[in-house]
């Protein structure tokens, strides 16, 4: 069995596991975390758009382009291998986030579970096979989580001694997205692990041509100094 595989395999097994030990208590987690202190509701609103795809896109795909001009442009070798290196960075992260973001809204769609502002209509757990395309019926992953989990992810398989750092910060936007109601705490799970796999297995790819990544004595890739 191939790394990449065996990885997913785990990868989904946690969220097959989570998801379903979270789906019991979905509805009261979610009711109590948005009764929390208007302070603390207040404050998860400001910072809890920090997990939106868009910014995170449009960021990297604009340094790639502009690392890969300089590359391609600047005689300097020695520039013109930083200029590689960075534009490599940035298209981790495009792709990464890019991947995560597709799966998401993919997810979204099939799903169509109903956001917590529909729980008195439908509870935690009304589903709407393909009816996603309605902002109410996208709760099931959570983008923001998504997006979170696969820009910390890609963090975390760069910088591995860092990485319970980068986890606990996509976990703690993860953890707005029930307290401001857009999500129930199976969606926030979801989403993190997508994104988390999205990074993952991103950095298997380019390991695969020696691109930041190298893989080691287990085929697991690791960060090239």
């Amino acid at each position: 069995m191939s790394r990449p595989f065996s990885s997913s395999l785990w990868l989904l097994l946690a969220a097959v596991l989570l998801v379903a030990a979270l789906l019991p208590f979905d509805g009261t987690l979610s009711q109590r975390a948005q009764a929390l202190p208007d302070g603390i509701v207040a404050f998860n609103s400001r910072i809890t758009d920090f997990g939106t795809f868009a910014w995170m896109i449009y960021g990297s795909g604009s340094i790639v382009i502009i690392a890969y001009i300089a590359s391609r442009v600047v005689i300097s070798d020695r520039f013109s291998s930083k200029s590689k290196t960075a534009w490599r960075l940035a298209l981790y992260f495009l792709v990464t986030i890019g991947s995560a973001s597709a799966l998401v809204h993919l997810a979204k769609l099939i799903f169509g579970r109903a956001r917590p502002e529909l729980f008195a209509d439908y509870g935690p757990h009304s589903l709407s096979w393909l009816a996603g395309h309605e902002w109410v019926y996208q709760s099931f992953p959570s983008g923001h989580s998504a997006a979170v989990g696969a820009f910390f992810g890609a963090f975390s398989m760069l910088v591995p001694r860092l990485r319970i750092l980068f986890l606990l910060g996509a976990l703690t936007i993860g953890i707005t997205r029930v307290v401001v109601g857009a999500h129930y705490p199976s969606d926030v799970a979801a989403g993190l692990l997508l994104g988390l796999w999205a990074a993952t297995m991103t950095a298997f790819a380019f390991a695969g041509r020696d691109w930041l990544f190298r893989p080691d004595e287990t085929g697991w890739p690791r960060p090239k100094s």
